[in-house]
Order: C-alpha cells, then sequence, then structure tokens
C-alpha cells in the first residue's frame, strides 16, 4: 500500500502501483472533502472515471454523495454453479447459446437497442410503486421496469459461461440498475447540487433530501440485484434450449460494487461509499472478473482495515475507450480471444473491452493479497457483452 498525503483533506491509502496521474487528481479531490472520515482507499483496478474515479473507497459520518457513486446505482455481479459440466457445451452448443442471447437479450447504451418495447408488460412482481421519494419518479417507474429488467447494457457489462477446475459450468452475471438507477441517480444528483452548489455536494442523512435519496438508493440497488436475477433466468433459458436438457443454479451469490452501506468500523457507524469496488469483510464472498479472455476469481474477504475492508471489482482499464478505439485492431481482439466464443461480427465495436485494454489479473490480485484470498479460478468459455 502506497500512502498519499500531499494537498488533502485525508490521507490516500492506494493499492495500485500503476494509478495514473489524472486517477491521482481524482482520489485528491475526493480527499480533500470536509465530510471524509479517516482515509479514502483506492483498489487495486483504480481508474480515471467521470466525477470519481473507479475504485474509490471512503466513508462519512452521516453524509451522502451521490455524485461519488455514478449512474448505474447497484451495478455488480451476480455468480452461479449450475447443474451442468462445462464439458457438456461444445462449440457448437455454446453458439447456439450465444445466437439465443442475442435474440432474447437487449443490450447497449443511449444511442442502440438498449431497452426493450415500450408495450412490453410490467413484470408481476415490480406492478407496485416501490416508495419512491418523488411523483415524477413514482410515475416513471412501471415504464422504467418494463424497459430495462432483464437488459444488459453496454459498456463492460457482460454475460459470461466459464469452467471451474471441477469442470462445474458457472454463469457470471455483470449489470446494474439501468434505467431506473440512472432516473434515481440523476434526480438526488441535481439535489444535491442545488444543495451544495458543486460537484461532489453531500447530502445529510438527517435532512428530507439526504433521507430521501438513501431510500431510494436502496431500492435501485434491490432492482439491480433484480436485474441480474432476471439476466441469469433468461441464460439459463437459453442454454436449456440449446443442450436440450434443464440447467439451473445450484449456488448463486450476488456481489453488488456501486453502493453506499452503514457498517460499524470500530466504535464508529459510518456510510461507506463504494465506487467500483466491492465490500471484502472477513468471510465475504467476492467475484473478481479480468477480461473477455481471462479468469475471473472468486474470493474470500479479509476484512483489511486500511481498504475500508474492500477489494477491486475487477482489473482495471489501461486504456481509455478512446485510446482502444484507436489502438487496437479487431483482428488482434479476435487472436486474444482463442476459443472464447463471441460475437466477432462485432469485434470493431468490442475492441474498447478487448483483453488488451485490461491489467493482467494476476498482478491485480497480488496487489490486494491483504484484503482478499482467491479461492476459485474460472476459465471463461462464452462472452457476451453489451
Amino acid at each position: 500500500m502506497r500512502l498519499i498525503t500531499a494537498d488533502s483533506h485525508a490521507p490516500v491509502h492506494l493499492f495500485s502501483t500503476v494509478a495514473t496521474e489524472d486517477t491521482l487528481r481524482q482520489l485528491r479531490a475526493i480527499a480533500r472533502q470536509p465530510y471524509v472520515v479517516g482515509f479514502v482507499a483506492a483498489m487495486a483496478d483504480a481508474h480515471l472515471s467521470s466525477g470519481v474515479a473507479v475504485g474509490t473507497v471512503f466513508a462519512t459520518k452521516r453524509s451522502l454523495v451521490p455524485d461519488a457513486l455514478g449512474d448505474d446505482l447497484g451495478c455488480g455481479v451476480r455468480a452461479s454453479r449450475t447443474n451442468l459440466d462445462a464439458s457438456a457445451l461444445d462449440q457448437r452448443s455454446l453458439e447456439r447459446v450465444l445466437s439465443a442471447l442475442s435474440r432474447e437479450i437487449p443490450t447497449g447504451d443511449r444511442g442502440r437497442a438498449a431497452h426493450r418495447s415500450d408495450s412490453s408488460p410490467t413484470d408481476p412482481r415490480f406492478a407496485d410503486h416501490p416508495g419512491l421519494s418523488t411523483r415524477e419518479l413514482e410515475r416513471r417507474w412501471p415504464t422504467l421496469v418494463a424497459r430495462h429488467l432483464g437488459t444488459l447494457g453496454g459498456g463492460n457489462h457482460f454475460i459470461e459461461l466459464a469452467r471451474a477446475p471441477d469442470d462445474s459450468l458457472w454463469l457470471l452475471v455483470h449489470s446494474g440498475s439501468r434505467g431506473v438507477g440512472g432516473a434515481i441517480a440523476e434526480h438526488h444528483q441535481r439535489a444535491a447540487k442545488a444543495t451544495g452548489g458543486r460537484a461532489l455536494s453531500a447530502l445529510e442523512l438527517e435532512s428530507p433530501s439526504g433521507a430521501a435519496f438513501f431510500s431510494d438508493l436502496a431500492i435501485a440497488q434491490r432492482f439491480a440485484g433484480d436485474n441480474r436475477a432476471a439476466l441469469a433466468e433468461i441464460t439459463l433459458r437459453c442454454v436449456s434450449s440449446a443442450l436440450d436438457r434443464t440447467a439451473h443454479e445450484i449456488e448463486s451469490f450476488d456481489v453488488p460494487h456501486n453502493t453506499v452501506s452503514l457498517e460499524a468500523h470500530g466504535a464508529s457507524t459510518l456510510l461507506v461509499h463504494r465506487k467500483g469496488a466491492v465490500r471484502a469483510d472477513v468471510g465475504d464472498r467476492v467475484v473478481i472478473p479480468g477480461s473477455m479472455a481471462t479468469a475471473t476469481y472468486v474470493a474470500e474477504g479479509l476484512g483489511h482495515d486500511p481498504s475500508w475492508r474492500s477489494c477491486s471489482h475487477g482489473a482495471g482499464r489501461v486504456m481509455s475507450r478512446r485510446e482502444a478505439r484507436e489502438r487496437v485492431r479487431p483482428e488482434a481482439l479476435c487472436a486474444k480471444m482463442g476459443r472464447v466464443v463471441f460475437d466477432r461480427r462485432r469485434a470493431r465495436d468490442l475492441v474498447e473491452e478487448a483483453p488488451q485494454v485490461y491489467r493482467d489479473i494476476r498482478e491485480v490480485l497480488d496487489e490486494q493479497r491483504a484484503l482478499v484470498r482467491p479461492t476459485l479460478r474460472l476459465e471463461p468459455l462464452l462472452s457476451f457483452k453489451g
């Protein structure tokens, strides 16, 4: 761990050896905020992002910072061990699964087919309004749910089938709260800026606006988990159809990484903000993906206090999306993917997520040996991206 103390209200505990100057600038910006308690922790995958760097963890006494989480509230990874052996899926059946996923799951962001038709019925589980803080959010809830439940999104969101060392087939789903979380985040980011007059302004938990954000955030986080469960359900149907045998989950666990939670640290109960970082308290089960072509690790949290008992949520980018488009050719992406099944017709679009764009996951794990203990390595067989 590297300690950064210059020009900050609080020190930064940096667990990355490759953080760029732009990333450090963002870390120092949040560390200068008066509401930060103790220190800011930057995970091994810390990198530049909008507002606050991905991989940032900090705590406050009673302040909530909507800008610190971005728009995809509750984003995370669901990991499931299935009843099938990975060897049951040959190249041809994996191609059939990929084709079915392309038909069944809307993907992309904003300008592309990111959501379902407006005429899609609302899932009965979500028909009732959940008690959102404004009439406008309540009014939009049914439409947002109908359009976004069971959609993947774009960027680094993915569905992956992977092989464990015992040949068990695992399913990994990385997605978030989609339009539901985006609408909630946008509303409360505006409220915080109106209150504080600047970016990274805070809302106090005891205030009406702070209590409203905390309540709506819980709804967004819950919907994000429900969306991942819906995506897993669709994927298992696609696998079942491809194999003509039923695929189902034996076990599953859900690991969010854009969250705020009330946690006991020492004698205090604090609001711990995590953007692109995972809670890794003692015994917590966490998921740390690599890239489209490299292993994902399941690990056990070690409760490392200097990291706010957190760990990385992935391998971390080493190229921006613009740099990837300029530097990675579609042919190079296809070569890196090897035998992993993915939509090669979209290689030109997917260079932004090429394995070359991410750090070596083994280096990232090595930098957080005090934070987590790897317990399972999962090798990708199929990667479906937004």
